[in-house]
């Protein structure tokens, strides 16, 4: 148990990543608007995120470098790699900006399902106590500056949110023959379309990527450790996905549709299962907006740091600068519940667009032999990853019809 310990790297982060307050409702919703008929988007989304988190993370432990400086080394025409470096710079750090508020305010319901209303005026101005007290937990983490102390902490966390979804799901006693049969056999009821999309986009995240490839070189220095990278992405990737599947199948036990937000599911399970199902689905909530809230600001100081061909330390001052920014944003917006509609929607196109772009800088770096030698991509890594590059286009495409009504879909 203790190597085991020993060998867990930075895969718990990316799973803390992608399991946010946005994965949450967006399962939640999925659960009670359609049970069990969309768990096989789930499980494609698992295996297209350790696909893709595979490539990340032998990036990192081979050519020690980020996704962000690797593309900023190998693009060569000064024009491409500044409308490279733009456009990942903003869909990225902007756009985790934008959605560090979800992120805060995701653990802050998760508390309020049991501590009750949080407001505090002051002079008039209403401010939400317990989004302050996120923000300065998030804050204190990333001010150390320290991989070991911040990654056993979001293990950590991670543990307490996958238990809490899973005695959950394991409450509402579901039929394991109806789930094992919706995992792998494709289903689309009527209106499902941009269920499935949010399903596949709250999992594949491009940000995790520069995350991911960034954190490796942390945790691993040799070629050898390569193995070791492999199996954990694997395992945290598998984990996160099981657990967003025990949200799925937690809500799809409740049997009314008024039903927004993981605290309303919370709140719906009371009824039938005793007070306490609302308590364990409260700290698996709490557990992934905080995760989310420092992991975000993180990916977004890797980012910036990568594009702008500055020193990757997390102590740095410029480094520092960066994550405050995403998280000063995030506690201002949650505490005071400004809603940056139009940057949120910023975030969205641009996050949209990003999935193919980067997935797209991703594969071709994977191939090329100046930067990883003989650990380029296989001919089955290359069909597989096209493949995800060609569903990302569609996710991309869909997205933009959604948020500009375009009905292209």
């Amino acid at each position: 148990m203790k190597q085991w310990f020993k060998n867990i790297g930075p895969g718990s982060l990316v799973a803390a990543a992608f399991i946010g307050p946005g994965t949450v409702t967006v399962c939640t919703l999925a659960g009670v608007g359609f049970g069990f008929a969309l768990l096989w988007a789930m499980l494609l989304s698992i295996i297209a995120t350790v696909i893709l988190q595979e490539m990340a993370a032998r990036l990192g432990v081979i050519s020690q470098k980020g996704l962000a400086q690797a593309i900023r080394s190998e693009i060569k025409n000064p024009l491409f790699k500044t409308l490279a470096i733009v456009l990942v710079f903003s869909a990225i750090v902007i756009g985790n900006a934008a959605y560090q508020a979800g992120n805060i305010s995701g653990g802050v319901l998760g508390l309020e399902t049991v501590v009750g209303n949080s407001n505090i005026t002051i002079s008039g101005l209403s401010i939400n106590f317990l989004s302050i007290v996120i923000g300065f937990m998030a804050f204190v983490l990333l001010y150390l500056g320290n991989y070991k102390i911040l990654q056993n902490v979001l293990v950590s966390l991670v543990v307490v949110m996958s238990l809490a979804f899973l005695i959950t799901a394991i409450i509402t006693k579901p039929s394991i023959t109806e789930i094992v049969k919706n995992a792998f056999i494709p289903n689309f009821p009527k209106d499902s379309i941009f269920t499935i999309i949010a399903l596949i986009g709250t999992t594949v995240v491009p940000y995790n990527l520069f995350l991911h490839a960034s954190l490796v070189k942390q945790k691993w220095h040799s070629k050898s450790d390569l193995k070791l990278a492999r199996k954990d992405t694997l395992v945290a990737v598998v984990l996160g996905g099981l657990v967003s599947m025990c949200i799925m199948v937690s809500a799809s036990s409740i049997q009314t549709q008024d039903i927004n937000s993981a605290a309303d599911l919370a709140k719906g399970l009371e009824p039938l299962f005793g007070s306490f199902a609302k308590y364990f689905l409260a700290i698996g909530l709490f557990a992934a907006g905080i995760t989310s809230a420092i992991t975000a600001p993180l990916a977004a100081a890797f980012v910036a740091t990568g594009c702008l061909g500055w020193v990757t330390n997390m102590q740095s001052k410029k480094f520092r600068a960066v994550w405050m920014f995403v998280l000063l944003v995030g506690v201002i917006s949650a505490s005071s519940g400004i809603k940056s509609i139009e940057i949120i929607k910023f975030a969205q196109v641009a996050n949209g667009i990003l999935l193919p772009i980067i997935a797209g800088f991703l594969i071709w770096i994977m191939n090329k032999k100046t930067i990883l030698g003989m650990y380029v991509n296989n001919i089955k890594q290359n069909i597989f990853g096209c493949i995800i590059l060609g569903v990302s286009i569609l996710l991309s495409l869909a997205t933009l019809s959604k948020v500009f009504h375009l009905n292209l879909f």
